[in-house]
């Protein structure tokens, strides 16, 4: 059974930075490309960050870039987020995404708020 479990949310100021975790297990980790989505109040879930399985590609939304970092480890089946200067519209809970599955796989999130 495919189960994702991120941890490391919370509350912090503008400009603070917070460390995201997934770990993954159920399925072969290495084999999958891996992403970090995000949904605020009122708002679809949008696409943060994705990783490759090997961890040499990564992209980011771009209201990120310069601020986020994902990362991977496949000795230890898990994703990161480095969230560094973070903004109030960064708030919203963050689900990490695995493409397996008809309709993939979530877990089922941490929230993250920016608030002074």
């Amino acid at each position: 059974q495919v189960q994702l479990v991120e941890s490391g949310g919370g509350l912090v100021q503008p400009g603070g930075s917070l460390r995201l975790s997934c770990a993954a297990s159920g399925f072969t980790f290495r084999t999958y490309a891996m992403k970090w989505y995000r949904q605020a109040p009122g708002k679809e879930r949008e696409l943060v960050a994705g990783i490759s399985r090997s961890g040499s590609t990564t992209n980011y939304a771009d209201s990120v870039k310069g601020r986020f970092t994902i990362s991977r480890d496949n000795t230890k089946n898990t994703v990161k987020l480095q969230m560094n200067s973070l903004k109030p519209e960064d708030t919203a809970v963050y689900y990490c995404n695995a493409p397996v599955g008809p309709l993939g796989s979530w877990g089922q999130g941490t929230q993250v708020t920016v608030s002074s």
